[in-house]
Parts: C-alpha cells; sequence; structure tokens
C-alpha cells in the first residue's frame, strides 16, 4: 500500500460518535505510522475537544441537526448546510483522501456526501441496532458498512453490511485477571458483593434517583456500590459516599469497575453495550428514553431477546425495578447464565475488522 496514506474520518456530537472514530485512526497509525489523517466534526460539539487531546487534527463544520419542531435554528438548516457543503469540498480538494469515514452524526453527512460525489471510497461504521439518519442517508452511496448488529440489514443493502462489532477500549479485553487489582484499587471487601452503576460521562438522572431512592435497602443487604454519577449530578449525589458507597464523577479506570462488579446497572449507549458484551458481567439496562429513534432501547432489546440481559424502561421502573434487581443480586445461576449469554455476543477484534475493511477498500481503488 502507498506510503502516501491519506484518511479522513467524519463523525461525532456525542462520545458513542467520536471514540469509535479515534480508535479507527489508533489501528491506522498503528498499521501506517506514516499515515496522514484528518477529521471533520461540528465546529461546536464536543469533538472539538476530545479529538487534538487524542492527538489528531479536526476541521469543524457549521453544521447541526434538525430539531424535532419549528424552531430558528430549523430555518437555518439550508444555510448550514449548504455552507458545510463547500467547506467539505475544500478540506477534500486540500487533503486529497484515500478514504472516507462516517461514524455517524451530522457532521459526517455533508463530508461523507462530497467524497461520494468524488467517487473516493467510503466506510460507514454504524453503532447502533437502529441506523440514525445521517447513516441511512449515506448508505445508498457507501461502499462498505461496518456495523454492530444483525438489525441493522433491515435498513441498508444487505451486501455493503459487514458484521465487525463496535471498536472498544482493548484494555477491556483481560478483566478477567484484574479482579484482585480492581478490588485494591477501589478498597473493597472480596466477601461482600458490588454492584456498579453507569450513567454515562454527564449522568443520568433517573438512574442516579433511581440508586438513591434504594440506598437504604442496598445498606440492608450490605452491597457495595461503585456508582458514577456523571459530572451534571456529582454535587448532588457526592453526599451519598459513606461505608459501602462510593460517588464518583467520572471512572478513570472503567476495565478496574468493570473487573470490581457482581452486577452492572448502566445505559444502553452503543459503546456501553458493546463494552458489555466484552465484560461479560450480568446487567441491567435503563435505557435512555431521550436519546434519537430511540436508540438505546433498541440496542437494549437487542441484548435481551438473547436472554443476555435484562432491560427495564424508565416507565417501568417504580413497579419493577427494586423486585428484579435484588432478586438477580441474590440469584447466582441467573448472574452466571445472563454473563455467558452476553459474552457470546462479544466482537472483540472490531476495531481491526474495521481497518481491514478500509485497506480492501484502497487496495481496490488502486
Amino acid at each position: 500500500m502507498s506510503k502516501d496514506l491519506r484518511i479522513i474520518l467524519s463523525g461525532g456530537g456525542t462520545g458513542g460518535h467520536i471514540y469509535p472514530a479515534i480508535a479507527i485512526a489508533d489501528e491506522v497509525k498503528r498499521r501506517y505510522p506514516d499515515a496522514k489523517i484528518k477529521f471533520v466534526g461540528a465546529q461546536d460539539k464536543m469533538e472539538m475537544e476530545k479529538v487534538p487531546q487524542a492527538g489528531y487534527e479536526i476541521e469543524g463544520l457549521w453544521i447541526s441537526g434538525l430539531q424535532r419542531k419549528l424552531t430558528l435554528k430549523n430555518l437555518m438548516f439550508p444555510f448550514k448546510l449548504l455552507n458545510s457543503i463547500s467547506k467539505s469540498k475544500k478540506i477534500i480538494k486540500d487533503f486529497k483522501p484515500n478514504v472516507a469515514i462516517g461514524t455517524g452524526g451530522f457532521a459526517s453527512g455533508p463530508l461523507l456526501h462530497v467524497a461520494n460525489k468524488q467517487e473516493i471510497p467510503t466506510l460507514l461504521q454504524e453503532q447502533n441496532s437502529f441506523p440514525g439518519i445521517t447513516n441511512k442517508i449515506l448508505a445508498k452511496k457507501a461502499n462498505v458498512i461496518c456495523a454492530a448488529y444483525d438489525e441493522v440489514k433491515r435498513f441498508f443493502p444487505k451486501e455493503k453490511v459487514k458484521k465487525t462489532g463496535n471498536p472498544v477500549r482493548q484494555d477491556l479485553l483481560n478483566i478477567d485477571t484484574k479482579r484482585e487489582e480492581a478490588q485494591n484499587f477501589f478498597n473493597l471487601n472480596n466477601n461482600k458483593k458490588t454492584v456498579l452503576v453507569l450513567g454515562g460521562s454527564l449522568g443520568a438522572r433517573r438512574v442516579n434517583q433511581l440508586v438513591a431512592q434504594h440506598s437504604d435497602r442496598l445498606k440492608q443487604e450490605d452491597v457495595q456500590l461503585i456508582w458514577q454519577c456523571g459530572k451534571l449530578y456529582y454535587e448532588d449525589y457526592k453526599s451519598y459516599t459513606e461505608g459501602n458507597v462510593q460517588v464518583h464523577q467520572f471512572l478513570n479506570r472503567m476495565d478496574l469497575a468493570y473487573a470490581a462488579a457482581d452486577v452492572i446497572i448502566s445505559r444502553a449507549g452503543a459503546g456501553s453495550v458493546s463494552e458489555l458484551c466484552i465484560v461479560g458481567k450480568p446487567v441491567i439496562f435503563i435505557p435512555s428514553p431521550n436519546v434519537a429513534e430511540d436508540h438505546q432501547t433498541k440496542n437494549a432489546m437487542a441484548v435481551t431477546k438473547n436472554d443476555a440481559a435484562i432491560t427495564i424502561g424508565e416507565n417501568e421502573l417504580e413497579e419493577k425495578f427494586e423486585n428484579t434487581f435484588f432478586d438477580l443480586l441474590n440469584n447466582e445461576s441467573q448472574q452466571k447464565k445472563l454473563g455467558v449469554n452476553i459474552k457470546k455476543m462479544a466482537l472483540p477484534n472490531a476495531t481491526a475488522d474495521i481497518v481491514d475493511e478500509i485497506e480492501k477498500l484502497i487496495i481496490r481503488k488502486a
């Protein structure tokens, strides 16, 4: 393959679109240290901070999604789109990529649209079991679509879909060996059950309320709790830290948090679900109802239908959560069954498999 390899990646708005793109870029760099890599994102979104932190350059487009109701932002959308297409043309003309990769989010729309028009090979990475609007539009012209779930074949041309899984952090692949290190790190008692609660980096208001509501029962059961409440809610819940309960704004060592856990309560973002399949622990998913096209519920149900996790909707928490959670906590055979079944769904080589597909596209075009 040419030494002058040039790859452009676009996607963002949320960590679920950004971190897979960074993982793909890292694997390309590992294989081709001289490769030139450029990111394109939305100019006011978190990728403008996260991508440079990962060591890559990024250009921002003036783009945002359509709101579900009539707003000034919606009236601006056609102007933003035209501006972003024009800027994408200039970026592609100057950078001359061999391939363009989209990981979802509105920023990837204009860039991959221009790449398709110019017959530059394009690859989409779809994290969710139900695709977003941008990837649905781009799929018609894309060369390859790397997916994490079989369900997406209903929405995309089947012959283009490769089931690779979602890129995940590599330090999760051997968490089975880290239990003792994890217990020391979090100062845990080996003879007590440990529950890990994950609400995402910003936090999940309803999940936090739920844990606070059941904190007395958790104390009665003598359960250890690692509670990642998110930076938006830390001030509200930090006072719950005492005894067996530790409240964290953010967990820097996710591998050790997973290794320490006996049972996990989590949102169902695509990245989290892919990680939890690799971790292989019993999980209760509480999907966020506040995401586009109810992605999280569909992600969670894709696992739950294989008897590999439990899903409880936010609207069912009052009636179902307490019995479901404490029954699971005290039922080791059910814990084992869920852990074994979710691990069967893991696709731990996703990043390498996606970069293999990128290589094939470049060789075919050469």
